[in-house]
């Protein structure tokens, strides 16, 4: 049994071997249409293109081009504008205008509310600002 896996052996590395010469070959059977990757080319010298008028770009001003990030982002949620649906419609013609001191009603203390908890009264409670003072806490 010692000599069979012996001779098995010999016989794997000579089939990898044969193997191995083959792939450098070529048979035409692989062989595929492709560039030459040694061939050179020059390329034709820059030019610089006549005056149009052009002025150059204020440093940190956004491209004219592009929209700014927010409508980028609008955009990949949601797709860009979409018709509302009839029951959309209905429902926004049904709810009327908002008043336009809401904001300030709101936060009336004599304004009857559902109460919502903690949380909300304190959010309704919070003095304006651009929230530099801002803090928060984990409630024990």
């Amino acid at each position: 049994m010692h000599m069979t896996v012996r001779i098995a052996a010999k016989f794997a590395a000579v089939a990898g071997l044969a193997f191995g010469l083959a792939a450098c070959g070529s048979t035409n059977v692989f062989d595929r249409d492709r560039p030459d990757e040694f061939a050179v080319s020059r390329q034709a010298p820059l030019v610089i293109p006549p005056d149009f008028a052009l002025e150059p770009p204020r440093p940190g001003a956004p491209r004219p081009q592009q929209d700014s990030a927010s409508d980028q982002a609008l955009e990949a949620l949601f797709g860009g504008l979409q018709a509302r649906s009839a029951t959309e419609s209905s429902a926004i013609r049904r709810a009327g205008d908002a008043d336009p001191s809401i904001r300030s009603t709101v936060s009336d203390p004599g304004t009857n509310t559902v109460d919502k908890g903690t949380v909300v009264r304190d959010i309704i409670s919070a003095p304006e600002g651009d929230g530099r003072e801002a803090q928060s806490s984990i409630p024990e």
